[in-house]
């Protein structure tokens, strides 16, 4: 515990000297603003899909203009932290215009739980539509409850489809093998499970669960809230979660790697019952850095472009209580901040456009309107 408070000091202490730098590398431009949204990502020719928790998706141009809503979405349910959330484009958009969105669906009673589907995206009237809506993905169970549900979405260079999957708040499923809530997912792009993911056993009794009633969509356990999915430069899956009361981490995420959650964390119970941390149990693994106070992870990307020099390979994590955009160099297995950048409003996402630049979506509060921002870097 000792060594947890001084790490928290040492961190708030690098967190004020961050804020008291005051210039901010970037030029903040506000482009247009949006009702709760939550994630953007770019389409080849530079614009943007835009999604709003409620249940809306825009294709917003550099400029600001912003479409009608687009038809044919799944029906979400708004509550919480769930409604509409991560939107990705289909390795191959440029061929087949598919596109993914992550959601919360109702289920029986009173539960609910994210959900992935993906469809067509064809444009028309200043607005657009969905069609060939297909749901590639369910956590399992559903749950009652509001929130963690994580839900990010991420391909990586073989097409491989991640997803986060929250605990939803239940704590011990994360270190349930008949569950995939608290775990990173690893599918096809069609949904179907591949077969060298870690928990696969060839001959299976049920075509989601083997024998033994591991689900073989598992790529790693032991997560809490995981809002942050990207991959760095050598192809290392990273995954940011916000932690409980302290402790949020940045993971490097292993073939069938148990992080621990809620058995270990370097935070405690929101109601000040403690947790051990990591150090305490070494058959876990550990994060990269972690943060006490708290930074409150929205999402996280790793910079690849040139336009801000010395950037390149570094992670940017946009921060909801911390009011800022997080700069992480990454070393190896390990991590250190270098920068944080305060924005003045929670952060909900922060991405890199087709150029270098960087566009953030603000998460709408009384403070703020939910605006889409492009940063660019001072001359």
């Amino acid at each position: 515990m000792r060594g947890r408070l001084l790490a928290g000091i040492l961190s708030l202490c690098a967190f004020t000297n961050t804020q008291a730098q005051g210039d901010l590398p970037f030029t903040v431009e506000p482009v247009a603003s949006f009702d709760e949204p939550w994630a953007l990502a770019f389409l080849p020719d530079g614009r943007m899909l835009v999604t709003e928790k409620k249940g809306r998706l825009f294709i917003v141009s550099r400029d600001g203009q912003k479409s009608r809503p687009i038809a044919g979405l799944p029906d979400v349910d708004y509550g919480g932290q769930g409604g509409l959330g991560d939107v990705a484009l289909h390795p191959d958009f440029a061929k087949n215009n598919t596109i993914y969105l992550s959601y919360a669906e109702g289920g029986v009673g009173d539960t609910r739980g994210a959900a992935v589907a993906r469809a067509v995206l064809t444009e028309a009237d200043n607005g657009g539509r969905l069609t060939r809506l297909e749901v590639v993905w369910r956590q399992y169970p559903k749950v009652v409850g509001f929130g963690h549900y994580g839900h990010r979405i991420a391909f990586d260079d073989k097409g491989f489809l991640y997803i986060s999957s929250g605990d939803r708040q239940k704590f011990t499923p994360a270190q349930d093998m008949q569950s995939t809530l608290g775990k990173v997912v690893r599918l096809h792009d069609d949904g179907s499970i591949p077969d060298d993911n870690p928990f696969v056993k060839h001959f299976s009794v049920d075509p989601l669960m083997d024998d033994e009633g591991v689900y073989p969509q598992i790529w790693s356990l032991g997560h809490r809230n995981p809002l942050g999915l990207a991959f760095d430069l050598e192809g290392r899956l990273l995954v940011m979660e916000m932690g409980p009361a302290g402790g949020d981490e940045l993971n490097l995420i292993k073939r069938a790697g148990n992080y621990g959650y809620p058995v270990v964390s370097n935070g405690d119970h929101y109601d000040g019952r403690e947790i051990p941390d990591h150090d305490t149990r070494p058959e876990f693994e550990k994060p990269m850095i972690w943060w006490t106070p708290v930074i409150s992870p929205g999402n996280l990307i790793v910079y690849r472009g040139a336009l801000f020099p010395g950037w390149r390979g570094q992670a940017l994590i946009a921060g909801l209580s911390s009011r800022a955009i997080v700069r992480v160099e990454l070393e190896g297995e390990g991590a250190r901040e270098v920068g944080r950048y305060p924005m003045g409003a929670r952060v909900r996402a922060v991405v890199e456009a087709p150029n270098g630049e960087l566009w953030a979506l603000e998460d709408e509060s009384r403070d703020s309107g939910g605006r889409l921002l492009r940063l660019t870097p001072k001359r």
